[in-house]
């Protein structure tokens, strides 16, 4: 048996806790403190006590960036930016400016200090979503209630989830009826109604009524674990423009040392210079010159860019998809359940002879009650939406391909297409209504009863209430806007003179949609829109694959780059905004960085700068860089 912690072992952990928090803020309080000691005993002219306070600041300042830079130095044969500025720090206190090289240190420690918590800052929004993930749950087992931790729970366990909890599991509500507040997932700022049937997602607040939920995922698959999943990859992939970075970070180093020992060993030779006065300028140019805004001019800029997506509801899966959707000319969707929301809906009810909308919707549904298509039920919901009681239809006979017929009340009713009329010719004004129909892409169901023709009806996967906007809001920022379907030529068409896209491709196999995008490809960046399977190899293939959240397959998900948690198609303009807001804000940062280093460099050759001065200009714009970067945040 494993025995309960001691108190020295708790005060050992609550110490490591503290330390871990704020370990860097006490460490540069002693260096600024031991610093404030050395400069009072040299007032006194008391030397010893001086330099052992001044010593102790360079300790407890520099030491932890003397051991990163020596790993670095001796495991990896590398130079960097942290032995540089220690080397610098050392080498003033050889020559007698201890003071210079003691503020060198403190400034580097202060801003070590300082970026660490602009780091957390960055990092806030996205580790709150760790923090929704519920740690017990209550299953229920023959009427009794027993908790369980949810890592152990089972697919198929049902659990109980009183008001004002948090939902622990992915799974269908079996019991109960609530409104449960899906923002932390989704986004959705309007609670969401549950009934027996609906899906709910783990992370999610039930409302005011109990929930019995069937378990339909394990634990860790979970659209909130995935989500976890997906954000924890993010924070440890690196965009490109960082890798280059820190590549050329290694080579600069190189330089700059080789350079620090030709201005130690030149001068006096060439220009006159004393040895102090040589080695001075050497040691300021070691400090002015070292990379350490440019290296900072690119992460914090892309981690605030993720952090503000995923507040959105706009989760990426790295930073080198938030830089390449910055770069995208060309928007490719996918139609059905993308632009559309999936599920036909009933938009047409003509009826003809002496029967009236709500007599032939009512006659239609009672015919197709029963069915499971999807065309019957969409005439069966319209038909329910409108209050109309359904009668009990007779003689029910699916006829494959075609339709469905049957009697109600001794009357023989066919309802599906033209052939199962058997091609009964049209009147010219009926013939006019199903040509407009079919011109508007839309689904024809023909109705007959007693072999007479009693009205026509049409289906029509509709467009998502936001999908007009964001087509337009794309086409306005200068994007060029497609479509892509596996329906007919007339539907696609029609779908996409509604929503005003600029191109449309129809008739479409998985391995076609792969074709187009790698087309369109050729000419700029392509970001595709998909959810669902047939979708996964062109989100593959594009730039920037983005899946829908909530509409969309497991498959969609882990293929895509981007994902939008409430399947709201307006934040594809805003994740493209985000993306170039990004890249200008990086490019400001390294151009920033490069000017106050040229500028630093040239003052010290020009004997214009001391080493404090130096040091505040080279670690002020280290600081100014990661502050610019967290604008993004905004």
């Amino acid at each position: 048996m494993e025995q309960a912690a001691g108190p020295d072992e708790r005060k050992l952990d609550s110490f490591g806790v503290f330390w871990e928090k704020y370990g860097s803020i006490v460490i540069t309080i002693l260096c600024l403190l031991f610093i404030i000691l050395a400069w009072a005993m040299g007032r006194k002219d008391w030397d010893a006590a001086e330099i052992v306070f001044y010593v102790l600041a360079y300790v407890i300042g520099g030491h932890r960036k003397a051991i990163e830079g020596l790993e670095t130095l001796f495991k990896e044969k590398d130079l960097d930016v942290d032995l540089l500025m220690v080397v610098a720090a050392v080498g003033a206190a050889s020559i007698g400016y201890w003071m210079d090289g003691a503020v060198l240190i403190f400034i580097f420690c202060l801003s070590g200090t300082l970026e660490d918590f602009t780091m957390e800052k960055t990092n806030q929004d996205i580790q709150s979503i760790m923090k929704l993930r519920p740690e017990e749950a209550v299953v229920l087992q023959v009427g009794k209630e027993r908790k369980v931790k949810v890592e152990e729970l089972q697919l198929g366990d049902v659990v109980l989830v009183r008001p004002g909890e948090r939902i622990p599991t992915d799974g269908q509500v079996v019991e109960g009826q609530s409104a449960v507040d899906q923002a932390s997932i989704t986004g959705e700022s309007i609670p969401v109604d549950k009934l027996a049937g609906d899906e709910v997602f783990a992370g999610t607040i039930n409302g005011q009524g109990a929930l019995k939920i069937q378990v339909t995922k394990p634990a860790e698959e979970t659209l909130l674990s995935r989500i976890i999943h997906m954000v924890q990859e993010a924070k440890n992939e690196m965009p490109p423009s960082q890798l280059f970075v820190e590549r050329f970070e290694g080579i600069y180093a190189k330089i700059v040392v080789a350079a620090a020992v030709l201005l130690m060993t030149l001068p006096p030779f060439i220009l006159g210079w004393e040895w102090d006065k040589t080695i001075y300028r050497a040691m300021i140019f070691l400090v002015v010159a070292s990379p350490c805004a440019l290296v900072s001019s690119i992460m914090p800029a892309i981690l605030s860019g993720i952090s503000n997506a995923a507040r959105k509801g706009v989760l990426f899966k790295g930073g080198v998809h938030l830089e390449h959707i910055g770069h995208v000319s060309t928007v490719a969707f996918d139609k059905t359940g993308t632009l559309t929301e999936g599920k036909p809906r009933l938009t047409d009810v003509h009826p003809l002879g002496s029967y009236t909308e709500e007599s032939l919707l009512k006659l239609t549904a009672s015919i197709e009650n029963l069915s499971e298509h999807p065309i019957a039920k969409a005439i069966v919901q319209q038909a329910k939406d409108r209050g109309l009681v359904l009668e009990t239809a007779q003689e029910l006979t699916a006829i494959p391909g075609e339709g469905v017929s049957g009697s109600v009340n001794g009357v023989l009713c066919k309802v599906g297409k033209m052939v199962l009329l058997q091609n009964q010719a049209l009147s010219d004004s009926e013939a006019a209504i199903a040509k407009q129909l079919e011109a508007e892409g839309k689904t024809i169901i023909y109705v007959q009863a007693d072999q007479v023709l009693i009205g026509i009806l049409a289906v029509q996967d509709v467009v998502r209430p936001n999908a007009r906007e964001a087509v337009a809001a794309l086409k306005q920022m200068g994007m060029k806007v497609v479509m892509l379907t596996g329906d007919r030529e007339a539907t696609g068409q029609a779908i996409g003179k509604q929503l005003g896209v600029d191109q449309v491709y129809a008739d479409l196999l998985p391995e076609n949609k792969v074709s187009i995008v790698k087309k369109l490809s050729e000419t700029g960046k392509v970001a595709m829109i998909g959810d669902g399977v047939n979708d996964a190899p062109a989100l593959a293939a594009s730039s920037v694959g983005i899946a829908m959240g909530a509409a969309g397959t497991d498959v969609a998900l882990e293929t895509a780059n981007v994902v939008l948690m409430a399947d709201d198609l307006s934040k594809i303009p805003f994740a493209i905004s985000l993306g170039r807001r990004t890249a200008r804000v990086i490019k400001q940062n390294l151009a920033f960085a490069i000017g106050v280093v040229l500028v630093l460099v040239v003052s010290n050759f020009l004997g214009g700068i001391n080493l404090p001065s130096g040091v505040v200009g080279h670690e002020g714009s280290t600081l100014l860089v990661i502050l610019s970067g967290l604008r993004l945040l905004r």
